[in-house]
């Protein structure tokens, strides 16, 4: 599949040709190595946010990752939330040309105009590096990856363990799809099985054009890796997902960032805007939005709808489980945005999209 890799005023980007002497991986390997050397987002081996923000961790002192090992209040809900079945509806196309079911955590299927997207898939029972300990997924995920329509495109934000899952790739590398993700991220999608012809990775303003889909890798502040020495080893991205008749924001992970008002002039307005949620902590403000900076960021995109993701599957944080979604509900009204609320494995459309309930609270009424 041909596709072409551009910058804003540039045209095609090519890597620097390789020794014939080296064979086609080592060529492979060497030419991911030089685009990641040669981004502005490098420095002596490592990505960088904008402005040099390195991430506060403080949140993982002594006193606070005890509290997080040791302190049992009510993070897990006590009944699984309720879900539904997807798959009758996902047999008829969406009227209005835009379609998300959410299938937990940041994991969505868009389809946009003729184009399924599946965002961070992580369908595996844990977000871990092993499948024995690690934080354990709440609710079963609404339909497995066997259930799943043919996917177009996978879309991979950044490399950690619960946005990218090495059994769910596995899987997923079956299926005839394209990749997009963030630059470096696809050293382990190989290692996984994923072909590489499949991959297009992506440095911070490049964009790809699929068919009838572009797809535009924007800033994110964050941080990556998957284990001991690999920090920042590869990029972290936000995403401008754009077709002839719609404009989506995914997220990823982020912080809040003055760099999401330059995403929203340059390429929005956008018709929804789906941004994390959960897993937040005061001190961990320049890594993840939580949902007062989700609806923050949410305007500083010009956002016209927001769906709230990174909630409600794994116990990431300190909060009560609920917290995310109960906070941003509050607050939403207070500041008059427009929610998009679906159960879990419910497919809606958004501009046609019921008025939002907290529906989570059901699972609180229930007994243990």
């Amino acid at each position: 599949m041909a596709v072409s890799v551009t910058k804003p005023g540039s045209g095609s980007s090519k890597s620097s040709p390789s020794s014939p002497l080296l064979n086609d991986h080592e060529r492979h390997v060497g030419q991911r190595r030089e685009r990641m050397r040669a981004s502005p987002q490098a420095k002596d081996g490592r990505f960088r946010n904008l402005d040099n923000v390195e991430p506060d961790l403080k949140g993982l002192a002594p006193p606070i990752a005890a509290e997080f090992l040791f302190r049992g209040a009510r993070r897990a809900p006590s009944a699984p939330l309720p879900a539904q079945e997807p798959r009758p509806i996902w047999e008829h196309a969406p009227e209005t040309g835009l379609r998300v079911t959410w299938l937990g955590h940041s994991t969505l299927l868009l389809e946009v105009d003729g184009v399924r997207i599946l965002t961070d898939p992580v369908f595996g029972e844990r977000a871990s590096p092993v499948s024995f300990m690690g934080p354990k997924r709440f609710h079963p995920v609404p339909v497995p990856i066997a259930g799943l329509p043919p996917i177009d495109v996978m879309l991979l934000s950044h490399n950690h363990y619960d946005h990218l899952c090495r059994s769910s790739v596995v899987e997923l590398a079956k299926r005839p799809l394209q990749v997009v993700t963030a630059l470096g991220v696809g050293m382990h999608l190989e290692a996984y099985g994923m072909p590489r012809e499949r991959i297009h990775e992506l440095d911070w303003h490049e964009s790809i054009e699929l068919p009838s889909v572009r797809f535009t890798a924007t800033p994110a502040q964050h941080f990556s890796g998957r284990g001991m020495g690999d920090r920042n080893a590869t990029l972290w991205a936000s995403w401008v997902i754009e077709t002839a008749h719609h404009k989506l924001f995914f997220s990823g992970d982020t912080g809040l960032f003055s760099g999401l008002s330059e995403i929203g002039q340059r390429h929005g307005p956008f018709d929804l805007t789906l941004l994390e949620i959960g897993a937040y902590h005061p001190a961990w403000g320049t890594i993840h939005l939580g949902p007062e900076n989700a609806l923050t960021a949410h305007q500083m995109l010009q956002g016209k709808v927001l769906l709230p993701v990174h909630w409600g599957t794994f116990d990431l944080a300190l909060h009560t489980w609920e917290e995310p979604a109960e906070t941003l509900f509050h607050l939403a009204s207070e500041r008059g945005a427009k929610l998009f609320l679906p159960q879990l494995g419910q497919p809606l459309e958004p501009k046609r999209m019921p008025e939002p309930t907290p529906w989570w609270r059901e699972v609180l009424r229930a007994k243990p």
